[in-house]
């Protein structure tokens, strides 16, 4: 049986976590897995129930943090070279930037003959200055001369990837696109919808509006607060806004919200804007809601857009990163520009104003989250080890 050795930055919600548990689990009894990862940061919410859930037990390297930390780092480095060298993997596959830094390093060092990596997302831009993501680009340049095979979750992230930041060659990247466990998504969904507003103080004639995800610069929140300030002006219904999650921006939004005379809440008062902080059951959250937002500067594949397709929820996004690949343009989602809040403001509107139209995005939104079943995922990246072992 060949062993596999599944490196993630961390544990925490979203993606990666969901992709490097399903292979983990439904890769046996073909493969060995040992998955390994960092500690979620405070600010995070922990994702260990997805892996209780699926009954995995992996190992954790308290040092791969998501910051950079030199010292940290290299005793990261030296723990993974150590499981290595114990483990004795013929494939190891790491997944996001810190994993993919350190794993692949060290399985190089280490002569393991098949490495991998898969980019959940990139931060070559909207994360920092040019001088850093020069470096940052630099560094993955190398990195991927050391890698079998790349993994891009969407045709536009392999063009990003090889054609505008030449990170390697277009024939060294494969697309598989991510996959889950959608069927909570679809099931009781009046039940749950219900339950939450009641929870919530909902009136049946008030459209709920979430966004959903981590509580930092690069998802742009304050721009979806300037989305929803301008559709309280036109909407002929009342509106309530849902932003579910945590992290370092929150208390910025909060004094954002408090700047514009906004009323908000943190608890079940009801109001204009509420901050629940994450929130484990999403299937519950998008039964309660109306339409989902997503306002980000740079994505990969967002779990929350794939989520809301599968609760048969419509979608306002800005365009970014692989968005274009998981939703069906006016027909699933009505996308714009980055920071162009006349059009957001207008495509929210225009879900807002009309309840016809939220139903037929629900229909396609239900037909086209099919694409993403994680059964698709594990046969997908089962035959690209094959074919390169």
């Amino acid at each position: 049986m060949k062993k596999i050795l599944r490196i993630i930055n961390r544990f925490n919600l979203g993606g990666p976590t969901y992709n490097a548990a399903y292979l983990t689990k439904y890769l046996e009894p073909d493969y060995e897995t040992l998955l390994i990862g960092g500690q979620h940061d405070e600010s995070e919410k922990s994702s260990m129930h997805i892996l209780d859930n699926l009954g995995l037990k992996p190992t954790i390297i308290p040092e791969m943090q998501r910051s950079l930390n030199p010292y940290k780092d290299q005793i990261a480095f030296k723990k993974i070279q150590n499981i290595i060298k114990d483990f004795k993997p013929d494939i190891v596959h790491t997944h996001a930037a810190k994993a993919g830094a350190l794993g692949r390093r060290a399985a190089y060092k280490m002569g393991v003959k098949q490495i991998y990596h898969t980019f959940h997302g990139h931060v070559f831009h909207s994360y920092f200055g040019s001088f850093k993501t020069r470096i940052f680009k630099e560094i993955e340049k190398n990195l991927a001369k050391k890698t079998t095979k790349i993994i891009a979750i969407s045709e536009i992230q392999k063009s990003e990837l090889s054609k505008i930041h030449k990170i390697c060659p277009e024939k060294k990247i494969e697309v598989i696109p991510l996959g889950f466990d959608l069927e909570r998504f679809n099931t009781d969904k009046d039940s749950k919808r219900k339950e939450f507003r009641k929870k919530w103080n909902l009136k049946e004639n008030e459209i709920a509006i979430g966004i959903i995800g981590r509580l930092v610069p690069i998802k742009n929140h304050k721009f979806f607060i300037d989305a929803v300030q301008e559709v309280l002006k036109k909407s002929k219904v009342p509106i309530r806004a849902f932003i579910v999650g945590d992290g370092e921006e929150k208390q910025n939004i909060v004094n954002y919200i408090n700047n514009k005379n906004l009323d908000f809440s943190i608890d079940f008062t009801p109001a204009t804007f509420h901050l629940t902080s994450w929130i484990k059951e999403i299937d519950r959250v998008n039964s309660g809601m109306d339409i989902i937002c997503l306002t980000s500067l740079n994505e990969g594949t967002p779990v929350s857009l794939i989520e809301a397709q599968a609760s048969g929820k419509p979608i306002v996004s800005t365009k970014t990163g692989g968005i274009e690949n998981i939703v069906l343009e006016n027909k699933t989602a009505l996308l714009s520009e980055k920071n162009d809040l006349h059009n957001f403001s207008k495509n929210l509107l225009s879900l807002v104003n009309d309840s016809n139209k939220r139903k037929l995005f629900s229909k396609f939104g239900l037909e086209k989250s099919k694409d993403f079943q994680y059964d698709q995922l594990v046969i997908n990246i089962k035959n690209l080890y094959e074919k390169m072992l």
